[in-house]
């Protein structure tokens, strides 16, 4: 693998941007600036199952990205018994959205290892994640200096896992598929979908997660030193 991998390619939230974290201040500060009479740990832990699942449809195309951010609100705030208008709601869906950039908590090692890999290859992000979000992400967190291309669901017209936003990331990087590696924290999105495309790929596996013995892991970013 060394001697061939020119090209590294990186999703980016749950990958080495903490979404998780950067989700949980986001929305406490967000539901206290308008008094949202909700407990924030129980409101976070109805709405991180509920938003999962909500990016598996949007995925695949079943919603929209407004029936993303409406739906994964509005199911939360449902499941805690709380009475709030629709418009309050997609408010609150915008005022999140707007605010969550400003939260910027890397994955342990991420620097360390952004460091290390730029003097060795060509660093690129494929995200599913919104343009102008993710760009703030990586402008707000000071990484967006270390990738040569992002590329996003909105600019390549597909999502994750579909071949499409590969193909999309390999031509706007000018390089060959044979020379370049995925890692991602989705089995599905980021590592199935490299490898059905013909990418080689590795897992951040940073929950531990039970793993199938043909997909390569890793449950620290430093560890990406072992295959590249």
């Amino acid at each position: 693998m060394k001697a061939k991998i020119s090209d590294v390619f990186f999703d980016l939230d749950h990958t080495l941007w903490d979404f998780e974290k950067n989700s949980a201040l986001a929305f406490e500060y967000v539901l206290s600036k308008h008094k949202i009479g909700v407990d924030i740990k129980q409101f976070i832990a109805y709405y991180v199952p509920i938003n999962i699942k909500y990016w598996e449809r949007y995925r695949i195309d079943e919603i929209t990205q407004t029936e993303l951010r409406y739906g994964r609100l509005k199911d939360t705030f449902d499941l805690l018994k709380y009475e709030i208008e629709d418009e309050m709601i997609f408010f609150l869906a915008d005022e999140y959205i707007q605010h969550l950039p400003n939260y910027n908590h890397l994955f342990e090692g991420t620097i360390e290892i952004l460091d290390y890999l730029k003097s060795k290859y060509k660093l690129h992000i494929i995200t599913n994640g919104f343009h102008e979000i993710q760009n703030n992400k990586l402008r707000n967190s000071n990484i967006g200096n270390y990738f040569q291309t992002i590329t996003n669901s909105e600019s390549a017209g597909v999502k994750k896992p579909n071949p499409m936003i590969f193909e999309y990331a390999i031509t706007s990087a000018n390089v060959k598929k044979e020379n370049c590696i995925m890692i991602g924290d989705c089995i599905e999105a980021d590592v199935r979908g490299a490898l059905n495309y013909g990418l080689d790929a590795i897992l951040f596996n940073e929950c531990n997660a039970e793993v199938p013995e043909n997909i390569k892991h890793i449950n620290n970013l430093l560890a990406l030193k072992n295959y590249l």
